[in-house]
């Protein structure tokens, strides 16, 4: 059983996203910090920092390598990172004099941030395309039925008659929004994180920014100096996460709010009841206002995350890695959600 509802045994029938999940797990996050240290001996060779043959020998060994998850679980007991112990055991792999030269010149940070911005950028194209689907669920139901009358409700009172159209407009057009948001996010780019132990990189002297902007080039991120305790971006992301699914809870409770005046819409595949066989609960529309209440309290904690002592932090990274997942997957459930809520209604209006 597992701690978490995105994951466990039968929560994860409302809440689950595989896809996304498969970005958060041990083996994608090592996946990307391999591609980080390849990349990094890769651009001091290229750099002329180390010899062409110590980056040939490093990324041939890391390739090889079989890692051990027990011990990075038991490094990060003693450490508080993981990165220690699977350099260690790289080095191993790597043998020779190139072993020394495997994660020269980094930090732990540096892996940890730019494995999450790797991820992160796949988790976006999965998120974009998604909000895109619902952007065009609601407008093939205003092409249905756009022109059907609805009762209007201010402050869950009835007000006038309006359309369809309107209604669908008030769901439609904040997610059109975001979606403009999300091409902006990139457009501008994933950073790469790259500081070293301070953020000076001082161990490449002059050579710091080449080193950079090379390594930032072989794994397709934004060139950008080191942002080890600047985390406005992280926190700006997860702005972004809470404004799509608070829109989305936005479409969630009207839906539910139709269901139960009636007459208004028409759902099929509504939820069961174990002591009302009759009912037919809203439950897709229940699970939008819920991610959206969820991501609402998270992002909060984001912002309590930017308050990082000095160069670096301990605590304040901590948090996110309790928060940033479940916000990314709260957000990718949120969207498969909502597609299926836009498909599941059958009519609305009269």
């Amino acid at each position: 059983m597992s701690f978490s509802p995105f994951e466990h045994p039968f929560l994860s029938g409302l809440f689950g996203d595989a896809e996304i999940a498969a970005l958060f797990s041990a083996e994608a996050d090592v996946e990307a910090m391999l591609r980080f240290e390849c990349a990094l001996a890769q651009a001091q060779a290229a750099t002329g920092v180390i010899s062409e043959a110590d980056a040939a020998r490093i990324v041939k060994g890391i390739a090889a390598a079989s890692i051990d998850y027990a011990a990075l679980r038991d490094g990060v007991a003693k450490d508080g990172v993981v990165i220690p112990e699977l350099v260690r055991q790289l080095r191993a792999a790597v043998g020779g004099d190139a072993a020394a030269k495997v994660h020269f010149g980094a930090t732990s940070q540096d892996v940890i941030d730019t494995s999450l911005m790797l991820r992160l950028k796949a988790a976006v194209f999965i998120i974009g395309t998604r909000l895109s689907s619902c952007i065009s669920g609601l407008e093939n139901l205003t092409k249905r039925d756009g022109l059907k009358a609805l009762m209007g409700y201010t402050r869950m009172q009835a007000a006038i008659p309006m359309t369809v159209a309107d209604r669908v407009a008030s769901w439609q057009q904040p997610l059109c929004r975001h979606e403009t948001r999300l091409h902006v996010l990139l457009e501008r780019g994933f950073a790469l994180q790259f500081g070293g132990a301070a953020g000076t990189l001082e161990k490449f002297d002059d050579k710091a920014s080449a080193v950079r902007t090379e390594l930032a080039k072989r794994l397709d991120l934004t060139d950008t100096t080191q942002w080890h305790s600047q985390r406005d971006g992280i926190v700006e992301f997860g702005n972004l996460l809470s404004l799509v699914t608070g829109s989305l809870g936005k479409f969630g409770q009207d839906i539910a709010l139709l269901a139960e005046v009636g007459g208004e819409i028409r759902l099929s595949g509504g939820g069961g009841s174990s002591a009302m066989p009759h009912k037919q609960n809203p439950v897709v529309a229940e699970t939008l206002v819920a991610l959206a209440r969820f991501n609402a309290v998270q992002v909060s904690a984001l912002h309590q995350s930017m308050v990082h002592e000095q160069e670096r932090s301990g605590a304040a990274w901590m948090l996110e890695w309790l928060v940033l997942p479940q916000m990314v997957a709260a957000t990718g459930s949120a969207l498969m959600s909502a597609e299926r809520l836009t498909k599941q209604i059958e009519a609305l209006g009269n």
